[in-house]
């Protein structure tokens, strides 16, 4: 356990209500007197592990939900919320903090509101200015102006909730490699005989020419699977996995889709996208035998993906998803950009938080790793609440990217940057010889920079939302922006 001390009291007043106890009969299950329940509901004493043990074993709960991770989820929405000039100085931190303690549930309900709000808000902009005229372009009915609530947000959120698991398609995947006799060797062979042989859907593989800006496409006449030749053979395995899933879980699909209550058919249709290829992944890496072997390589994320015959995204991805109950690996963060900074990709298994809204902070080295292509840059970095967390980033190639198919040199790359808990950093094999008790090796970072109130930073780009701008025409700072404290 954490040497810090665990103050939980909300949660475990909340947990006796809602089991319909007593302070003496939840003190009388704990071994510990009343009173000093009545202390550990008040904040005036820290939960022993002993304590929580017993918490565990008397009501059949996960001990880390204690551990704070999901009030600090909380404490973050409640800030990205509250620090909207909307709400100037109307909720304190003091308040967000007692609201995120007491019902970190509630908080997402606030956070999820706020969101949409605030989308409607941004596309009803747009919108007005399409029907002016304006840069936006387009019209009414063109069809932007029907997308009030982002799929990609909502999807996003759901991802979230569920923590990037899904016990269901993890059994679809474990099936399927019973019911086609799938081998490490010969992946490829044993998802087109699948496909063949059990679906009756025919695979080709064609040239770029006849698909120039496709990567695969399911021909439904005549029941084929298209893939184009530029795929490496850790896409196409992917790309078959993919259509076997679409093709053979439907009803596994529906019922998940179903649980994600989509407002719109664009983001059902891409909740199941985002489904199939956790489907493909999970098919590629099998759960126990990836997570033993990454366990064993310490997470060597290369030599994993010469193990799986997978890519080093593929990879990455993976790792994000190794939350099933008794068998969890490290609960990795992972997130996706180009050289813009737009994110593509956002997943979280911890209690990393990613802006809803914008991209990263520049101080982050998903962003330098585009200096130096297929170099791994490890950094510990810290956030303005005090916690800290191990991260690498990498660039990798944008699919159907490469030379000949790209504008530039730097065209075709994405990068990824892939992160932890520093409790967990001693597991990975990449933080070796890094010290996170030594300050100068640590880099303090922001959410994003409208909600980092980091005052020395040099790399802003915009001051944050929730504090007042000063400007002196006569003074020029290292930082572009100064605020009040």
């Amino acid at each position: 356990m954490d040497e810090q001390k665990l103050f939980a009291g909300q949660r475990i007043r909340r947990l006796r209500k809602d089991r319909g106890l007593t302070q003496a009969r939840m003190a009388e299950d704990l071994g510990i007197s009343t009173s000093y329940l009545n202390l550990i509901e008040r904040n005036q004493r820290p939960l022993t592990a002993q304590t929580l043990l017993r918490l565990a074993d008397s009501y059949d709960i996960d001990v880390k939900e204690f551990s704070g991770s999901a009030e600090a989820r909380a404490m973050t929405q409640l800030q990205e919320v509250f620090r909207d000039p909307m709400f100037e100085g109307q909720v304190s931190e003091a308040e967000m903090r007692d609201i995120s303690a007491a019902s970190p549930e509630a908080s997402e309900a606030i956070s999820l509101l706020y969101h949409a709000w605030r989308e409607a808000h941004d596309n009803a902009a747009e919108l007005a200015e399409q029907l002016a005229g304006g840069e936006g372009g387009g019209s009414a009915d063109s069809g932007d102006a029907g997308t009030l609530r982002s799929p990609v947000a909502e999807v996003r959120a759901y991802l979230t909730r569920r923590r990037n698991h899904f016990p269901e398609l993890e059994e679809a995947a474990e099936a399927l490699h019973e019911r086609a006799g799938l081998g490490a060797d010969a992946m490829y062979a044993g998802l087109a005989g699948f496909l063949t042989g059990t679906l009756q859907v025919g695979v080709n593989v064609v040239p770029v020419d006849v698909m120039p800006d496709t990567l695969r496409r399911y021909d439904r006449h005549r029941r084929r699977v298209l893939l184009s030749e530029v795929l490496p053979d850790s896409g196409r395995i992917f790309q078959l996995a993919y259509e076997i899933c679409l093709l053979d879980c439907r009803d596994t699909l529906d019922r998940l889709v179903d649980e994600g209550a989509f407002a719109s058919d664009a983001a059902r249709r891409l909740a199941r996208s985002h489904l199939a290829n956790y489907y493909a992944g999970a098919v590629m890496m099998p759960y126990d035998r990836f997570l033993g072997a990454a366990e064993s390589l310490r997470y060597d994320i290369d030599i994993l993906a010469r193990r799986f015959g997978a890519s080093f995204e593929q990879v990455c991805h993976r790792l994000t998803t190794l939350q099933r109950p008794g068998a969890k690996g490290i609960p990795f963060f992972l997130i996706r950009v180009d050289a813009a900074g737009n994110v593509s990709k956002r997943f979280s298994a911890g209690s990393f938080q990613f802006a809803r809204l914008g991209g990263a902070c520049p101080r982050w080295n998903v962003h330098r790793a585009f200096q130096i292509p297929g170099r791994i840059f490890s950094q510990i970095i810290r956030m303005p609440g005090g916690e800290t967390y191990f991260s690498i980033s990498r660039t990798v190639a944008r699919a159907g990217g490469g030379p000949g198919r790209s504008g530039g040199p730097g065209d075709g790359l994405l990068a990824i940057g892939l992160g932890l808990e520093i409790a967990h950093a001693r597991r990975v094999v990449y933080a070796d010889g890094l010290d996170p008790a030594n300050d100068a090796s640590v880099t303090p970072i922001g959410i994003n920079c409208r909600l980092c109130e980091r005052p020395d930073c040099n790399e802003r780009a915009l001051p944050p939302i929730n504090r007042r701008l000063l400007v002196d025409e006569h003074r020029r700072d290292l930082a572009p922006f100064s605020f009040m404290d």
